[in-house]
C-alpha cells in the first residue's frame, strides 16, 4: 500500500521483499497493509472452510482451519484442515475436494474485481524492477468488459495494481495449484474420486512436467514436482464402492474450467531457472 500511494510497483526493490527496516521506521503505516491482508485471509479460510463445511456433512472429523505465517511474497504458506480419519466414500472425497476451490473462489473472483476498480493508472510503463505478476484468465475476463465499457480505463500493460488485487491474485494463484490433479492436493482428490487409475498415472506424469516447467517457465513449480515426489503425498485409499452418485462425476468439469480460469504457466515474467543462470 505504501508503494501503491506513491505510484510504485509492489515489488520494485529489495526492501519489498524484506521490509523490517521500513517497519521499524514506520509502525504506523502497518494498517494500511490490512486491505491486502484482510482480502487474502478471506480467500484462503473460505477455501479451508468450504472443505470444513463438507467433512461436517459427510460426518468426516476435521479440524479447524489453520492459518500458515510463513516469509512468502505473500506472507503465508496458505492454509490448512487437518482430515483426522479417513474419507468415508468415493462421494464424501468428491465433495470436499472441490468444496474448497469453489468457496475459495467465489470470494477471490469479486475480490478480484474489486481490486481491478481500485487499481489506477501508472505514471509511465509499469516495470517492477524485481518482479511482475503475470494475469490468470479469470482476471483478463472481468477486465475485458471494464476496458470495454469505459476505453480510458488503463491497460494492464499500465496498471499500478492495488493490494486487494495483488492479494486476488495470490488467492486465484492458490486455488490453481491446488487444483493440480495429482496426490493429494484438492484437484487430485477430484481425480482419484472420478478413476483411481487416471490419478495414478497423471500423478506419475506432473511432478516430471512441474520439473521441466521449473526450468523453463518459474522456479517454484521445481519445488512442487519435489513436494508431489514425497511418500506423504500419496492418496490415501478410499473404497472404490459404492461409485459417485448422481451427477457427481460433473463436478471434474468444474475442477478444470476452475483450474484453466487461475492456472498460471508463468505466474511471474522471466522466472524459470534457465532465465535466472543466463
Amino acid at each position: 500500500m505504501w508503494n501503491f500511494r506513491r505510484g510504485i510497483p509492489a515489488f520494485a526493490t529489495v526492501g519489498d521483499f524484506v521490509p523490517f527496516m521500513w517497519v521499524f521506521k514506520h509502525p504506523g503505516e502497518l494498517a494500511g497493509g490490512l486491505s491486502f491482508s484482510l482480502t487474502l485471509l478471506a480467500i484462503l479460510l473460505a477455501h479451508e472452510f468450504g472443505h470444513w463445511l463438507l467433512c461436517a456433512y459427510h460426518r468426516v472429523v476435521a479440524s479447524w482451519p489453520y492459518l500458515l505465517p510463513a516469509p512468502t511474497l505473500s506472507g503465508t504458506a496458505g492454509a490448512v484442515i487437518r482430515i483426522r480419519f479417513g474419507i468415508p466414500s468415493l462421494d464424501a472425497l468428491m465433495d470436499v475436494g472441490i468444496a474448497g476451490p469453489v468457496a475459495g473462489c467465489v470470494v477471490a473472483i469479486p475480490a478480484t474485481l474489486v481490486g481491478l476498480l481500485l487499481s489506477k493508472t501508472a505514471a509511465g510503463p509499469v516495470q517492477p524492477v524485481l518482479i511482475q505478476l503475470n494475469a490468470p484468465l479469470a482476471m483478463r475476463l472481468l477486465y475485458a468488459p471494464m476496458r470495454l465499457l469505459a476505453p480510458s480505463f488503463p491497460s494492464l500493460d499500465n496498471l499500478l495494481w492495488h493490494p486487494v488485487l495483488i492479494a486476488a491474485w495470490v488467492g486465484l494463484f492458490v486455488t490453481s495449484l491446488n487444483l493440480i490433479p495429482a496426490g493429494q492436493l484438492d484437484g487430485g482428490h477430484v481425480l482419484y474420486a472420478i478413476s483411481r487409475r487416471w490419478h495414478r498415472w497423471i500423478t506419475i506424469a506432473v511432478p516430471g512436467l512441474l520439473l521441466i516447467a521449473g526450468l523453463t517457465l518459474w522456479v517454484g513449480w521445481l519445488l512442487w514436482g519435489v513436494i508431489l515426489l514425497i511418500p506423504a503425498m500419496r492418496h490415501p485409499y478410499v473404497a472404490a464402492y459404492p461409485e459417485l452418485s448422481g451427477n457427481r462425476g460433473r463436478f471434474g468439469w468444474l475442477a478444470v474450467l476452475m483450474l484453466v480460469l487461475t492456472f498460471l504457466p508463468a505466474p511471474f515474467a522471466d522466472a524459470g531457472l534457465l532465465g535466472y543462470l543466463r
